[in-house]
């Protein structure tokens, strides 16, 4: 999650009997709760560093005690600078302490059901685990929140409602997108019909509740001549509503993506034939070229795919597949399906030239890309992570 909310669920915690009696606890939940992200600043100006560090090992065990740790010392420490309270009051640092750990327990807690993910495990394993559950910034849960601390500051008993209802409305928000994403889910046989082809041998369990990656191994991809197969499934949460997700289909070549209200009323129904759902998807393949392979290699191309949950692969130039013989310079990328926002002028370029139309050009990469750029000697001229 964003900052803010992280800062203003700590305000939140910081109004629940967790905190009574405890001289400095406000300021050690909010300084707690927002610690994690402190990887961030290391990594300012340097799209590949944040890609291999942001949510790692700030945002595994030893980060939130440790961090949990600091951060009671600090408050701790100043506020035994400025001497007792008016009650007369000395900082406890073991309480203090307890409460800094479970401020950084709730920060990485809230990240886990995004489609961003965490690496929970990091130092010990960089894989990343997410559940699919909320976008990066849920508006809803800003707004309750802040709603509860504005209207819970005009009394001691509205501060104890507030927060009880607050609390509620989370717990409601979570649940509700949990329910919606099993059904985004269990809608993309329909979604897509007689374009989802049948299961690669190796691929994961779709709909699990803890999505993990990047996969010890890969699927096993169909002989060469026979039809494509299906890696896997997964529904990612829109910005503005609980109920609208994009559905995105692995492929053995590609992926398709397709976006869906799950309270559609035709979505409703039974299903009718014949149903053109699955013309709606867009298609955008996935070329692991001699080109793209070599970018792979390179130092971002690494960092990428340890960050990259559905990478997806191109190359552009006379003849990408005739890498480094001379005829002319070839780019390579690789991007995350997961953040294209833009459907239609995403796919414009591949899209576009599978229907027969001129292509424009590619579109603009976005910060989770990694581009390298070869001479017609296959050498290396340009190789960044990022616009």
């Amino acid at each position: 999650m964003d900052n803010v909310t992280h800062t203003l669920f700590a305000l939140t915690l910081a109004r629940t009997p967790l905190s009574r009696g405890v001289r400095g606890a406000t300021a050690a939940l909010v300084l707690a709760s927002s610690a994690p992200d402190v990887d961030a600043v290391a990594t300012v100006g340097d799209v590949a560093k944040y890609l291999q560090w942001h949510r790692g090992p700030t945002h595994g065990l030893f980060g939130i005690v440790g961090l949990g740790l600091l951060t009671a010392t600090i408050v701790w420490a100043v506020l035994r600078a400025r001497g007792p309270d008016a009650r007369g009051r000395e900082p406890s640092f073991a309480r203090l302490a307890g409460i800094s750990v479970l401020g950084s327990f709730f920060h990485v807690l809230m990240d886990l059901p995004t489609s961003y993910g965490t690496r929970i495990l990091s130092p010990l394993d960089w894989h990343w685990f997410a559940m699919d559950w909320m976008p990066i910034v849920d508006l809803y849960l800003i707004v309750a929140l802040a709603a509860g601390l504005y209207f819970g500051g005009r009394s001691d008993a509205a501060r104890r409602w507030n927060v009880a209802i607050v609390l509620l409305l989370m717990v409601a928000n979570y649940g509700v997108r949990a329910v919606a994403h099993d059904r985004a889910i269990a809608l993309a046989p329909r979604l897509f019909g007689p374009t989802l082809p049948e299961r690669c041998e190796g691929a994961a369990i779709q709909g699990a509740i803890l999505e993990h990656w990047p996969p010890e191994t890969a699927p096993t991809p169909p002989p060469p001549g026979q039809v494509r197969c299906l890696v896997t499934i997964a529904a990612i949460p829109t910005f503005l509503s609980p109920f609208e997700w994009r559905v995105i289909a692995q492929t053995s070549n590609g992926y398709d993506l397709q976006d869906v209200d799950v309270l559609a009323p035709r979505l409703r129904a039974p299903a009718r034939e014949p149903e053109v759902l699955w013309r709606l998807a867009s298609h955008y393949p996935s070329q692991w070229t001699p080109a793209v392979l070599a970018a792979a290699a390179t130092h971002g191309g690494q960092v990428f795919l340890g960050f990259s949950r559905f990478p997806a692969a191109r190359s552009f130039g006379p003849d990408a597949t005739s890498f480094g013989d001379r005829r002319g310079p070839v780019t390579a990328q690789l991007t995350d399906v997961r953040f294209f926002i833009d459907v239609p002028h995403q796919f414009r370029f591949i899209a576009g030239r599978e229907r027969g139309t001129p292509p424009y050009g590619p579109p603009a990469p976005s910060v989770f890309t990694v581009t390298v750029q070869f001479d017609p000697a296959g050498r290396i001229v340009d190789e960044h992570v990022g616009p």
